[in-house]
């Protein structure tokens, strides 16, 4: 498969040397680039490209705002962040806001390759360069989900329903609504799939063998 790319970079240099960059490789291909956000709208329609590289601090708008805007447009658009410095905070919000990727614009160029093929195979998936440890500082910053709640998270990840749970617990069922509740308020999610697939992206979970 050939990754249809867009640029998305008020320099004009960064975005001809992304150019000379994809150029070198035969999966992707430049077919847009844009220098604002109005006009990154007009490119990624007309170019049906399936990933867009957004730089986090456009003249006219939010890199994550944009991309919030494409993907509205393109549910299964693959868009990965690019950003002058690298940034704890950026990145976390890259990842709550659901975006494919997060790379320096001063990361080696097979890590910005990386993160463009993955972008376009996962784009719902993120990844970042030593997202593990920036994770790490979060947990310790934050101290997100309390003991009980790792634990109700835990067995969700098993598969195990509210009854079962609460029967595990030696509580009430509702009080394990109370704390799944809790869950999806802080990891911003709607049902348990959503909250095992954040968990994960978070840190809070190592993997997800739910049924």
């Amino acid at each position: 498969m050939t990754i249809r790319l867009v640029a998305v970079d008020e320099h004009v240099l960064l975005r001809l040397g992304l150019n000379r960059v994809v150029a070198t490789v035969p999966d992707i291909t430049l077919v847009g680039e844009a220098g604002s956000a109005a006009e990154a709208e007009r490119v990624v329609a007309e170019t049906r490209a399936n990933v867009v590289t957004i730089d986090a601090s456009l003249a006219d708008s939010d890199g994550i705002g944009l991309a919030r805007r494409l993907r509205a447009s393109s549910p299964d658009l693959g868009v990965v962040l690019l950003s002058a410095v690298s940034d704890d905070n950026l990145l976390y919000r890259a990842l709550d806001a659901g975006l494919s990727a997060y790379v320096t614009k001063a990361a080696p160029i097979p890590s910005v390759l990386a993160a463009i093929r993955h972008a376009a195979v996962a784009p719902h998936s993120f990844t970042a360069p030593g997202l593990s440890s920036a994770l790490s500082r979060r947990r310790g910053q934050t101290g997100l989900l309390s003991q009980r709640e790792q634990e109700v998270l835990s067995l969700m990840r098993d598969g195990l329903s509210l009854p079962t749970i609460a029967q595990r617990l030696a509580v009430s069922e509702a009080t394990v609504k109370t704390y799944v509740s809790r869950l999806y308020s802080k990891l911003r999610v709607n049902n348990r799939s959503q909250a095992l697939m954040a968990a994960v992206n978070q840190g809070l979970l190592v993997s997800v063998d739910a049924a």
